[in-house]
């Protein structure tokens, strides 16, 4: 399906979270109660989220599934198809689809071309996607912004400005030009990246964080929720799964339900939380899944254009400086990294980064220091004397 920007765009519900929590399950139940709810929903997923046999789906729910190694084979196939002319004058022969084994990473790219698809697809009020395990997730949410930056720095399109003398050239040499094919594609991607990266970054879309209350849950979920932020993606809730009786006689059981409640405390203070007690074992039906008619997404307040994105701080009547403050919660000093290069600000928090541009305002200024109070990082910024406007 062709991407059109023009199409309203569903409500997108991303669902991750530390490995092992449920997260598949979490999926589909959501998907579930928004359409018993009377919304048109689609979920996407990479498996059938319950066997063959089970109840039938309520009405409006609709299930698309990703074939990472179907995606790659056409990929290629067609890849190879629009540089056959090239491939000749180098002297290679074109790979057979029975030779096409899917590559590492493949995964990751299926899920955003379907992530794509479902956005645009019509009649659709929300799509509810199955994503992998958190970290897994962030880096394939990164991957369209920080790969279309890749594309800018090593083809720039003011070097395409010569472009109306390839055809000569090529008919000069009786081939078409590597640097016109080169050109071409990375136009393509581009194209393609731009969609996806439209998606990730719509007001529309929200991560709904799934996991089991625990020690280890909660270390995953401090560094994740620090790679939401960094790439302002919008929690919506965290779903507290596998939740244990309260009132067990079983000793060990009551151990475990009051280490659950101590983190769940702990997370109800930082995000909503929607607990979700333990069936004993996984389901397998969508009927089994009624006990989790509260997963239903909230309504989502109307939505700007855009999301708010940083605040710059005006306080140059106070203290002669502009702030950037870059909202990081439960981040800790000694993971943090900052390096300004010419209008970009590379930012790094543990294991996440990313290359922000500079606003206008801020590209006159000199970074003049840093600091991170209360789950914020406070960016100073002093105007340059040579390129701030100079009063009259």
């Amino acid at each position: 399906m062709i991407y059109d920007p023009e199409h309203r765009m569903p409500h997108t519900l991303l669902v991750t979270g530390p490995g092992g929590a449920g997260r598949t399950t979490v999926a589909a139940a959501t998907a579930l109660a928004a359409a018993r709810a009377g919304q048109r929903v689609l979920l996407l997923c990479a498996d059938d989220p319950w066997p063959a046999g089970g109840a039938p789906a309520p009405d409006g729910l609709r299930l698309a599934r990703i074939d990472s190694g179907e995606e790659f084979r056409t990929e290629l196939a067609a890849l190879q198809e629009r540089g056959a002319t090239l491939l000749g004058m180098l002297g290679g022969s074109p790979l057979g689809a029975e030779e096409l084994t899917e590559l590492p990473g493949a995964e990751q790219f299926a899920l955003l071309r379907g992530l794509r698809r479902a956005a645009a697809t019509p009649a659709t009020d929300l799509v509810v996607v199955d994503m992998p395990p958190l970290h897994q997730a962030l880096t394939t949410l990164a991957l369209p912004a920080q790969l279309r930056r890749y594309l800018a720095r090593l083809l720039p399109a003011e070097r395409q400005a010569a472009r109306a003398l390839r055809p000569v050239l090529a008919q000069l040499a009786g081939v078409p030009m590597p640097a016109q094919w080169l050109y071409e594609t990375a136009a393509r991607w581009d194209e393609e990246l731009a969609a996806v990266q439209a998606v990730v970054e719509a007001p529309t879309t929200r991560v709904r964080l799934v996991a089991e209350p625990g020690p280890a849950a909660d270390a995953a979920l401090r560094a994740g929720t620090l790679g939401l932020a960094l790439y302002e993606l919008p929690v919506h809730d965290l779903v507290a799964n596998r939740l244990v009786p309260r009132d067990s006689a079983d000793p060990w059981t009551a151990g475990l339900a009051a280490q659950q409640r101590k983190y769940l405390a702990e997370w109800e203070r930082e995000t909503p939380v929607v607990p979700l007690a333990h069936l004993g074992r996984d389901p397998e039906r969508p009927d089994e899944l009624a006990h989790a008619a509260g997963l239903a997404p909230r309504p989502a307040p109307a939505a700007p254009a855009t999301r708010p994105g940083w605040a710059v701080e005006d306080r140059l009547a106070e203290d002669g400086v502009l702030v950037w403050a870059v909202p990081l919660p439960r981040a800790r000093k000694s993971e943090l990294d900052l390096i300004r290069r010419g209008d970009e600000l590379h930012l790094a928090v543990g294991p996440y980064r990313r290359t922000v541009s500079l606003p206008s305002a801020l590209r006159r200024c000199t970074v003049s220091g840093a600091a991170l109070t209360d789950g914020v990082l406070r960016i100073r910024f002093t105007p340059d004397p040579q390129l701030w406007p100079r009063a009259r």
